[in-house]
């Protein structure tokens, strides 16, 4: 069995708009739904929710028959849980909080065998085919994607930096951390915030790498693509739930 392809991947590499889903509910039958809705990609969410490693697989095996590219993000920039997704078949991962070169290094470390990096080999996983596909361990980083999110003031100053690490195959803002350390917790649609992002985002480009965001802000999305961004979130799966429930429950409450 050939390597699997990761299509994601190689669009953004090419320059392709990437739109994409936050995906924030645990479930396979809840991936498979949202893999089915149209979008490029959706990213399964760990770091701010209650999916396990167990469930991160039972998703991405659902989402699998769907044109739709589903992308893990860590909890951490960590050497172990990075390992254990890249195992349960994750090829696209977004890691959070990194803030410099030496940061974006670990994270490609992680994602690397030996000699180039630290991940653990193990021959029979789902990453594998459970051992059919031929010379995985030399090949596998020509199919994994590694994003760094960037939402600190520091992560800002080294984006030049961190562009330029081996390894890196996009750079991602984050707008909630880095409203709240810029001084306005909760209010990243804050001008002064907006301005940063956007600013960082075509510095990005003009560093040669994809830039991307998330935001429920459409209009400001709007701002974000003509910036550059080529892997672009729209929402976020709870956000759309809710919104849709409360307004029902207050139609028909009125």
């Amino acid at each position: 069995m050939d390597l699997i392809r990761n299509p994601f991947k190689a669009a953004i590499a090419a320059g392709q708009q990437q739109i994409g889903i936050w995906c924030t509910i645990p479930g396979s039958g809840h991936a498979e739904a949202l893999a089915g809705c149209g979008f490029d990609w959706m990213l399964i969410d760990t770091e701010h929710t209650a999916v396990e490693m167990t469930t991160v697989q039972a998703m991405l095996q659902a989402a699998a028959p769907y044109l739709t590219h589903a992308a893990v993000r860590p909890g951490w920039n960590d050497a172990v849980e990075i390992k254990r997704l890249l195992d349960i078949g994750a090829q696209t991962l977004l890691i959070p909080y990194v803030q410099n070169a030496e940061e974006a290094a670990r994270a490609v470390s992680a994602v690397r065998y030996a000699p180039q990096g630290m991940r653990g080999l193990a021959g029979i996983t789902r990453a594998t085919r459970y051992g059919l596909i031929e010379n995985y361990a030399t090949r596998a980083s020509e199919e994994i994607c590694l994003l760094l999110q960037v939402e600190t003031a520091e992560a800002l100053g080294n984006i030049e930096a961190i562009a330029a690490v081996d390894g890196v195959d996009g750079i991602f803002i984050g707008p909630a951390d880095l409203a709240a350390i810029m001084g306005f917790p909760g209010n990243p649609g804050h001008p002064e915030v907006k301005a940063a992002i956007l600013q960082a985002i075509r510095r990005i480009v003009a560093a040669g790498k994809p830039a991307g965001i998330l935001s429920l802000d459409q209009e400001f999305l709007k701002e974000a693509v003509a910036a550059g961004t080529t892997f672009t979130a729209v929402d976020v799966d709870s956000a759309i739930l809710l919104r849709g429930a409360r307004a029902l429950a207050k139609s028909w409450k009125a």
